[in-house]
């Protein structure tokens, strides 16, 4: 099958014969075979693949035959399944059986199915609106809470809407690839921000089977031992963890826990307002910061939607989002391209004190700084990167009826954070979601907790040392 690129008649005929459910499962399948790429129409997308040179006739005759247009093969690029399927035996493929995998259970899912997959990951995504399955999957890609080797979520919701025989697809699936890669696949490995060039794996003298229509059935494997970078974890201590707690029932747990992971804990029991402004002040200008490779928050307290108060509960309170601008990297030098970590419980009250608007943090003088931290790689940092937020929610009156009693989330975390450690810090919080959402379901609606993640990490993090 020719290799040479195409002509822009040939892509816009193709573009103009397929529907729009069709243009965006191809847009779908592409997400991994193009670098620096987001046209908002498949016409464009295509031309822009091949200016690069990246968009041959049998490129573009495989995604024709993942969405199963055999009649445009054969109108269009004048061939036939046969011959595609003979290429995909010989050479690598353009897209992986998990974009493969996605696109066949999005296609077997009614729009009520869909509406209540979106539902049931609420918890994980928030409360916004997704069109498709497929735009689900994107944006739980966004959050790392799927990919090809992290599917457990997505089973756990089918089997929930019944849907045993798609879960029983991933399942093939995974037993089909347990701890491979597929060989030849076309990959990009995301470093510092940025995509390194595209590279096709080498074969590495291991067998190749023939790749067959189901993607249950395809053979092909790599170990999956292929490098990824992590972030720097060997620092004594890994760094300072600051617990921030008012309300007192899980300080001992915490302090045990980040001691036992390496961290210098300092914990402060109940400070008003003020106190509690001046101790993030104090902690976002420390100098050690240089020397260690991280840091973390924890914070504990009643709180609004979108700030939190001391125990002089009469004050406005302190912005969240401000305190998390503190730590970043232009406003904490000594902390840029390290992992910063906040784990906040919040007891939400419902009618609580207007958010302070008046607090406004200066970072340290450019004067005293040492100018090696501000020299992170040879990219630019962006100020927000490495954060990771992780917020859990729940209605103040819980600390009503039972003042002692630990926080659900909290008493998770820490047992997740002892017990596997060696496992990324984003796997752990996708099973500690798991575990507050089983809470959830069997407890009243003034006991819930509402948990999520956001987080800027450009690498994987684990707390410990490699």
């Amino acid at each position: 099958m020719a290799l040479c690129s195409l002509s822009t008649n040939i892509i816009h005929e193709v573009e103009e014969s397929l529907d729009e459910d069709e243009k965006e499962m191809l847009l779908f399948l592409c997400r991994d075979a193009a670098e620096n790429l987001s046209p908002s129409n498949v016409r464009d997308f295509l031309g822009s693949l091949n200016e690069r040179g990246q968009l041959s006739v049998a490129a573009l005759a495989e995604l024709l035959y993942r969405l199963g247009r055999i009649d445009l093969l054969e109108r269009i690029l004048k061939t036939n399944k046969a011959a595609v399927e003979a290429h995909l035996r010989k050479y690598p493929p353009l897209v992986s059986d998990y974009r493969v995998l996605m696109m066949e259970i999005g296609e077997n899912l009614g729009k009520s199915e869909v509406s209540s997959l979106i539902f049931l990951i609420r918890d994980y995504t928030g409360r916004g609106k997704n069109k498709s399955f497929l735009d689900l999957v994107i944006e739980l890609e966004k959050l790392k809470l799927i990919a090809s080797d992290q599917l457990n979520l997505l089973e756990k919701c089918l089997q929930t809407i019944g849907r045993i025989d798609l879960k029983t697809k991933i399942q093939k699936y995974r037993q089909s690839g347990e701890n491979f890669w597929p060989l030849g696949s076309l990959q990009y490995c995301i470093q510092n921000g940025r995509s390194r060039e595209p590279r096709i794996v080498e074969h590495l003298g291991i067998q190749r089977e023939p790749v067959k229509t189901s993607i249950q059935e395809s053979g092909a494997f790599l170990p999956r031992h292929i490098h990824e970078e992590r972030y720097r974890m060997q620092s004594k201590p890994l760094g300072i963890c600051l617990i921030i707690d008012c309300i007192g029932n899980d300080t001992e747990n915490l302090e045990g826990t980040f001691t036992s992971l390496g961290y210098n804990v300092q914990c402060f029991l109940f400070p008003n307002t003020d106190d509690i402004i001046q101790i993030f002040c104090r902690f976002a200008h420390m100098p050690q910061h240089q020397d260690y490779d991280s840091f973390v928050c924890v914070l504990v307290s009643r709180g609004g939607s979108q700030s939190m108060l001391g125990m002089d509960q009469y004050h406005s309170g302190f912005s969240l989002d401000r305190i998390k601008r503190m730590f970043m990297g232009d406003m904490c030098p000594s902390l840029i391209g390290k992992p910063k970590l906040f784990f906040i419980q919040n007891y939400e009250v419902l009618e609580g004190h207007p958010e302070d608007s008046s607090l406004e943090v200066d970072g340290p003088a450019m004067k005293d700084v040492d100018p090696k931290v501000l020299q992170p790689g040879p990219c630019t940092v962006h100020p927000e990167a490495d954060i990771f937020w992780s917020l859990c929610t729940a209605d103040v009156s819980q600390l009503e009826q039972s003042s002692s009693s630990s926080s659900v989330y909290l008493k998770n975390l820490s047992q997740q954070l002892k017990q596997e450690r060696k496992r990324p810090l984003v796997d752990l919080h996708v099973e500690l979601m798991d575990k507050v959402y089983a809470w959830n379901s069997r407890v009243s609606a003034k006991e819930k907790y509402y948990l999520s993640l956001q987080h800027t990490l450009r690498k994987k993090l684990i707390l410990s040392c490699p």
